[in-house]
């Protein structure tokens, strides 16, 4: 992947927001997910590289977790999706907040679990 040189601060605070916004789900569960990221990525992506690959990211990411957690709500009923569903939970938090802080930082992050349907 090649750099990307000369980042503005708006590309930043977009590129930011894109993995964000996947904190919709807090208020729309599951698909709020997918649609807050959806929307940041619409919005800019032929307005900048950084963005475009951002929102690819944070997009592929939100998508690969939200097929997990819907595979695993069966599994909860003989009690084994309960703590994978809490571990996926977890991991998605703790991704989000880590890809928001490098991307702020001009550096590229590498979700774990993401299946690329974007490219």
């Amino acid at each position: 992947m090649e750099e990307i040189v000369n980042i503005s601060r708006q590309d930043k605070n977009w590129a930011t927001a894109c993995h964000l916004s996947a904190f919709a789900s807090l208020i729309m569960p599951f698909f709020g997910s997918i649609i807050g990221p959806l929307v940041c990525w619409l919005a800019r992506r032929d307005m900048s590289e950084w963005v475009d690959e951002n929102g690819k990211k944070a997009l592929n990411f939100q998508i690969s977790m939200t097929l997990y957690m819907l595979l695993c709500i069966p599994l909860c009923f003989i009690l084994v999706g309960i703590p994978i569903l809490l571990s996926l939970w977890l991991i998605r938090f703790v991704c989000i907040i880590i890809a928001s802080i490098k991307t702020a930082n001009e550096e590229t992050f590498r979700y774990p679990l993401a299946i690329p349907f974007f490219q």
